[in-house]
């Protein structure tokens, strides 16, 4: 369905508001110059999954970009738990967003305000159920995550989505289910939306996040595969690295913990260190979360 034609209600500034009365004007700031940072928050069994760990980065990518968002962590927190309670959605997907209004059309936006709103909606996967198991196959794109000296990479912000949007088309057009970034230097980043992991002799290999925004289902699956016992290193990786990997997948909010048959012509299969990472997971985040 049409994200503009949905039922249902969504927070915007302060106050729910009909889903299809969220609007705003063609001439916003954000929209031009996409001046916007934004979350993804995962819903499980109707508890959001490290709420407030997303609403301060929310805040920190917000500074970032010097755009001034007016509802503390906790309203933020607040309106999402009444948004999930009004909704129904028992397994959903949040996603709030702040931006520049349209107060000013100039590049700075000095004067063009700020706006916050905060959407909910059913999604239970993103590759489809049977992906979790056999996996999903990746392409290398031409696109680069950028230096972090030319672009802001530790901010959740729209400017740093254009190139993973690209690189997207470019894969998909060649049979790939997503796409795989190097950086500036031809090393390993991410995904076009989630972070990337190699196993090899049963330790975790996952790339220094220096040029991308390193993603809390990242920090969360160290931090599980610390209690497993299992070693992570971040280190430097090169695309040659793939062929002598043992396993390979990626995380992130709405993929999880995704497995990777397949990264260009190499082929993978999803193993037990994945598989394990999976399971853990799963009974972290439908336990509560943190």
């Amino acid at each position: 369905m049409n994200f503009a034609e949905r039922d249902g209600h969504i927070w915007f500034d302060g106050a729910m508001v009909g889903w299809r009365d969220a609007t705003v004007h063609v001439l916003s700031h954000g929209l031009h110059y996409a001046s916007s940072v934004f979350e993804g928050i995962r819903v499980y069994g109707g508890a959001p999954f490290a709420l407030e760990e997303h609403y301060r980065r929310l805040h920190r990518s917000a500074a970032v970009l010097r755009i001034d968002v007016p509802f503390g962590v906790a309203e933020l927190c607040a309106a999402t738990r009444e948004l999930i309670a009004a909704s129904g959605v028992a397994d959903g997907y949040v996603r709030p967003i702040s931006w520049r209004g349209s107060g000013s059309i100039e590049v700075p936006g000095f004067d063009a305000g700020s706006h916050t709103a905060v959407a909910l909606w059913a999604w239970p996967s993103v590759f489809g159920e049977d992906a979790r198991t056999a996996g999903i196959r990746i392409g290398t794109s031409r696109w680069r995550r950028p230096d972090p000296d030319t672009a802001p990479t530790e901010a959740k912000s729209a400017s740093n989505y254009a190139i993973g949007t690209l690189a997207r088309h470019e894969v998909a057009g060649q049979g790939f289910d997503d796409a795989l970034l190097l950086d500036r230097q031809g090393r390993v980043a991410e995904a076009t939306g989630a972070n990337i992991f190699l196993v090899a002799d049963g330790a975790l290999h996952t790339p220094i996040a220096d040029s991308f925004l390193s993603g809390i289902t990242r920090a969360t699956v160290i931090g599980i595969a610390g209690r497993c016992g299992i070693e992570v290193v971040e280190r430097r990786i090169l695309p040659s690295e793939i062929a002598g990997a043992d396993e390979v997948f990626l995380t992130g909010t709405a993929y999880e913990v995704q497995p990777v048959r397949a990264v260009d012509d190499v082929e993978l299969a999803p193993g037990p260190v994945t598989r394990r990472l999976q399971e853990e997971y799963r009974a972290l985040v439908h336990g509560g979360g943190r």
